[in-house]
């Protein structure tokens, strides 16, 4: 289902809420028709608490990895032996990261106004791919084949194929 478009108003709002500007082409969309559903975020009516959680669901994921699977990018310098360091490393190296705004379930675009024709990345902790080539083909349903991510950090994720899950 999809409901009338968010106004500038309301995604001012969002943005002054959640301390994030969305890209252009995903303003845009969201002001074309805000979908509504089980996975869509719904920037209009679902709790600030659900948002929250949606939007730090990536960066929570790494560090997830970090704790759990010894992830360490090989950007952040040498990993601390200590695994409190290690976490406040992280968290660190990750605020600096572009911020992950979703899109639908666990795809993403990157925030920043000014910006569009970012793939759509599917990200679950340290598992990235490209799951469309922009938001247009990823609406369309048509996979990222070939396209390549041009989000920093979230890049070197993604495997050299580029190619990921379809939703």
């Amino acid at each position: 289902m999809v409901e009338p478009g968010l106004t500038d108003e309301e995604i001012a709002r969002v943005e002054d809420t959640f301390g994030f500007q969305f890209a252009d082409d995903h303003r845009e969309f969201l002001s074309a028709g805000l979908p509504v559903g089980p996975s869509w975020p719904n920037w209009r009516g679902e709790g600030r608490k659900s948002l929250v959680k949606r939007l730090q669901l990536p960066a929570e994921g790494i560090l997830f990895a970090v704790e759990w699977s010894r992830f360490w990018h090989d950007g952040w310098g040498q990993q601390p032996a200590r695994m409190k360091d290690a976490l406040r490393s992280a968290r660190y190296h990750l605020a600096r990261a572009p911020q992950l705004v979703p899109v639908f379930s666990h795809h993403y675009l990157p925030a920043g106004r000014g910006t569009s024709g970012h793939p759509v990345l599917s990200v679950v902790r340290t598992d990235v791919a490209v799951a469309g080539v922009n938001l247009a083909g990823y609406v369309d349903g048509k996979p990222g084949d070939g396209a390549v991510s041009t989000v920093e950090f979230w890049s070197d994720l993604v495997p050299r194929s580029g190619v990921g899950p379809q939703r």
